[in-house]
């Protein structure tokens, strides 16, 4: 996830923000709390200590990872296809691997 996060903040550097509009802007913000919120979810699943807890994290790890997507998908135009089917095929392998 760590690599998703730093992949989304690398294209978001490359992105003129001045030649965007409102909602682009804010799309482009959420994308950067998604990812944060969504690596931090991931992490709090890796360190739980029961079962329970951990099925309950990777839950919300998973809902998280589906907004993310859809955010990815709807910036689709800001990124590229090329950035977007490999940062989604990223998110669907994390998402794979969670219990």
């Amino acid at each position: 996830m760590q690599r998703v996060e730093g992949q989304l903040k690398s294209l978001l550097r490359q992105v003129d923000t001045d030649l965007l509009n409102t909602d682009e802007k804010r799309l482009l913000a959420s994308l950067k709390r998604l990812a944060v919120d969504a690596r931090l979810d991931i992490r709090d699943y890796e360190l739980s200590e029961t079962r329970e807890e951990q099925l309950g994290k990777a839950k919300d790890a998973k809902k998280l990872l589906a907004k993310l997507e859809k955010a990815i998908l709807a910036a689709g135009p800001v990124f590229g296809p090329a950035d977007v089917a490999q940062l989604s095929a990223t998110i669907e392998l994390i998402n794979g691997r969670l219990i």
